[in-house]
């Protein structure tokens, strides 16, 4: 089949790649335009966008599907089926008929769960045990269109969104492509997605990514996992400034430290939870590179009695901090 890939990000990568490994035949390539990054804050080309340059590919980078001469543009490619995934960009509903078979998503979720930007991160925040990618066609839902093949994924103990996107996005690669194959051979027919096991997850927002500590040992993990390694989880020192936080080890034996009281140990910095308490790794003061917690407290200098986040979390008695236990998350 002749193809339209719409991808963006590292994620996206592993399925152009096997695409451009397949019998199918990519004609063109839709990515975001080239963004600011860096400490120089330079232009720079989408992952996507530098693959397919060095493959040799047309590359097509509108800021909106919508604008003047995209259409157009699209239709004269002709393809046959425009495969997606992670484009960062909105498809609008007179573009969904242009390929023969459409558009067809690859979502980091076994729908109709997580429908929305952050699947991987909403899962491991919730503490899903199994996860999983799904192809579908779009339609003009939020993920909400029929579903064309799905496979499942184990969530380990210590992955992060990273590490997990990490398997899903080669994982998901091969699904892809059998997708594809299916529908060229006309083997594959659309399933609706039922109504059962609905949830959603929009993006997550800076704000999202501060740690509760008067929440319990395992939700202050699995945020901070399911934020690494964005949007980047973080928490403020006494002087208001923010430390970013990387992947803690949960120490549930530990009931003696109030939510966000530090404890400095030869080698091992611990913060208290609701209930418990968990071990730093690395972490990231302002204006500074990741560092372990053991090296930054030592220079941090802090007093006995520092309390992370002390402009958010309130002590009370027992240990246990005044914010809402459950994280708003499943057990």
């Amino acid at each position: 089949m002749r193809l339209l890939f719409a991808g963006t990000p590292t994620a996206a990568v592993p399925s152009l790649e096997a695409l451009l490994a397949s019998r199918h035949e990519v004609v063109a390539v839709l990515t975001r335009p080239d963004a600011r990054s860096g400490r120089g804050r330079t232009l720079a080309p989408s992952p996507v966008k530098a693959l397919a340059l060095e493959a040799g590919l047309d590359v097509l980078t509108p800021r909106r599907l919508r604008d003047e001469g995209v259409r157009e543009t699209l239709a004269a490619l002709a393809v046959d089926a425009a495969p997606v995934v992670a484009y960062g960009n909105l498809v609008p509903a007179e573009l969904l008929d242009l390929p023969v078979h459409g558009w067809i998503n690859l979502h980091f979720s076994v729908l109709p769960a997580w429908r929305g930007a952050a699947p991987v991160q909403q899962a491991l925040i919730a503490g899903d045990e199994v996860t999983g990618a799904t192809t579908f066609r779009l339609d003009e839902g939020l993920d909400t269109g029929p579903v064309l093949g799905t496979l499942t994924e184990t969530v380990r103990p210590r992955d992060t969104s990273g590490d997990l996107l990490g398997r899903l996005a080669v994982a998901g690669a091969g699904l892809l492509v059998r997708t594809l194959d299916a529908l060229e051979d006309g083997v594959l027919q659309p399933v609706p997605q039922g109504l059962d096991g609905v949830s959603h997850a929009p993006k997550l927002e800076v704000e999202d990514a501060r740690v509760r500590w008067g929440h319990p040992t395992h939700a202050v993990d699995r945020r901070i996992r399911g934020c690494t390694p964005a949007p980047g989880a973080w928490t403020t020192l006494p002087d208001g400034s923010r430390l970013g936080v990387g992947p803690v080890v949960p120490v549930p034996e530990v009931r003696d430290l109030h939510p966000g009281q530090l404890r400095v140990g030869k080698g091992e910095v611990l913060v208290g939870t609701a209930g418990g308490a968990v071990r730093l790794g690395e972490v990231t003061p302002a204006g500074k590179r990741a560092m372990a917690a053991a090296d930054w407290a030592r220079g941090a200098r802090l007093g006995a009695d520092a309390v992370l986040g002390a402009d958010q979390v309130q002590v009370l008695d027992g240990g246990r901090g005044s914010d809402a236990a459950t994280d708003g998350v499943r057990a």
